[in-house]
């Protein structure tokens, strides 16, 4: 029961702090936050499906693929994940409407929140929905921390968006990304209470 409330408390945490990096910081300025929203962008674009679906449709796929190799448990979690995540975006771009600060300040202080919000996350064997769900079934698979696997996957996605779509922000992406997976890094790494292992049972 105490891992329980642990567990829950570490995914409330996780969600909202990573929130809190995208709807403060990085999406006032357009950034990317991963490579969901590049596969989003991709859907709009060549099927005119509504940004909102195309997310939510992404996401939806991932979830399937964290049943299929993760277990029922890590999807459920992971929808839990990406619901606190949702709302704590929302609450912040609400409550918080400040007005926009240096551009390159705002990157470095929202991608070290984004990847401090995934690490506390994927430590607990939960995915933050969209790219993370594949990056953790590699870092499972491998028994390797999962920032690596999941920079190289958005750093791909986000070439082929750019090259589809725009290039103006590829740079900015790339920036946040390489901060945010070494913050995720680091966070899994890191030992309090739990030890992180990435050799969870399915279940």
């Amino acid at each position: 029961m105490n891992h329980f409330f642990y567990k829950n408390g570490m995914v409330i945490a996780g969600g909202a702090i990573q929130g809190l990096g995208m709807g403060l910081f990085l999406f006032p300025h357009s950034i990317p936050s991963g490579g969901a929203g590049g596969l989003a962008v991709l859907l709009n674009h060549f099927l005119f499906l509504h940004m909102g679906f195309a997310l939510w449709l992404v996401n939806f796929s991932m979830l399937v693929l964290a049943i299929k190799f993760l277990g029922n448990r890590c999807a459920i979690w992971t929808m839990a994940a990406i619901s606190i995540t949702s709302l704590s975006i929302y609450l912040f771009q609400d409550l918080f409407r400040t007005p926009l600060g240096n551009v390159w300040v705002d990157l470095c202080i929202g991608s070290v929140f984004l990847g401090t919000g995934v690490g506390l996350l994927m430590r607990e064997g939960v995915s933050n929905g969209g790219m993370g769900v594949v990056a953790l079934i590699i870092s499972t698979s491998r028994n390797t921390l999962p920032g690596k696997p999941l920079f190289w996957i958005n750093v791909s996605i986000f070439i082929i968006t750019a090259s589809i779509i725009s290039w103006d922000l590829i740079v900015q992406a790339l920036i946040s990304q390489w901060i945010s997976t070494k913050v995720v890094d680091f966070v899994c790494r890191l030992n309090w209470h739990q030890t992180y292992t990435l050799a969870w049972r399915k279940k």
